[in-house]
């Protein structure tokens, strides 16, 4: 007769927020490789995000990896308002450890021409790209949680036009570089949910009341616009 294995709960580590939570399982092994969503705003003091992690066994402790950060969209509208907007980006680049996909998103304090968001667009991409190749994932993320990241990229782009919000919308690990283990998913284990029917609402009004540019990728090659240019109208705007 087979032994029936009585389920408990076990201590995991979480290290990005220097925090811990309780998963319940048959044994410390089974939890190895699991993947957990929590809801991290309450540890941000209000900054909605929601954090993928990967568990790991290391010396008979669980510990656990940042896999994926996500902004909500309810914070994102709590920082809309008319006349001004809004600019994102989508694109892979590389840490010292991995590739992500990292898309930030900004939104200016006035309502700007389209020349001036691809600049802006632009500069940040360059910025970033050449920012994480210095940096490891896990650095990544916690500069991302604690606005470490944000508040220079911030600085950087005031000198084309004044920001109201500089934020990461979405960091996500894609695949390890050359020399590096695989993060696989063998089940999850959900923590704290959020509701996502509400988050797609909120994204459709966001799309509806702000311009947003479609991705450089998408649209037709045009003339590149230089940043002199680009200051040159906002100095005529203003």
């Amino acid at each position: 007769m087979a032994k029936i294995l009585k389920k408990k709960f076990f201590e995991v580590e979480i290290p990005l927020i220097e925090d811990k939570f309780e998963a319940y399982a048959n044994s410390i092994e089974e939890l190895q490789n699991k993947i957990v969503k929590l809801d991290i705003t309450r540890q941000l003091k209000g900054k909605s995000v929601d954090l993928v992690l990967k568990v790991v066994l290391k010396e008979g402790k669980l510990s656990t990896f940042p896999k994926k950060l996500t902004l909500l969209p309810s914070f994102i509208q709590h920082m809309m308002h008319a006349g001004v907007s809004y600019i994102e980006d989508s694109f892979i680049t590389e840490t010292q450890d991995y590739h992500v996909t990292i898309k930030p998103f900004l939104i200016t304090r006035k309502k700007v021409s389209r020349s001036v968001r691809r600049t802006l667009r632009n500069s940040a991409k360059n910025w970033l790209i050449d920012y994480l190749k210095t940096k490891t994932a896990d650095e990544i993320f916690q500069e991302v949680l604690s606005n470490q990241l944000q508040k220079p990229l911030s600085i950087k782009l005031k000198k084309i036009y004044p920001l109201a919000v500089c934020e990461i919308r979405i960091l996500e690990i894609t695949k390890p570089i050359a020399g590096k283990p695989e993060l696989k998913s063998i089940g999850e284990i959900e923590i704290k949910k959020q509701v996502s029917d509400e988050g797609k609402q909120i994204s459709e009004e966001i799309s509806e009341n702000v311009d947003i540019e479609p991705e450089e990728s998408k649209a037709k090659p045009k003339a590149k616009k230089s940043s002199k240019k680009a200051e040159t109208e906002i100095k005529e705007e203003n």
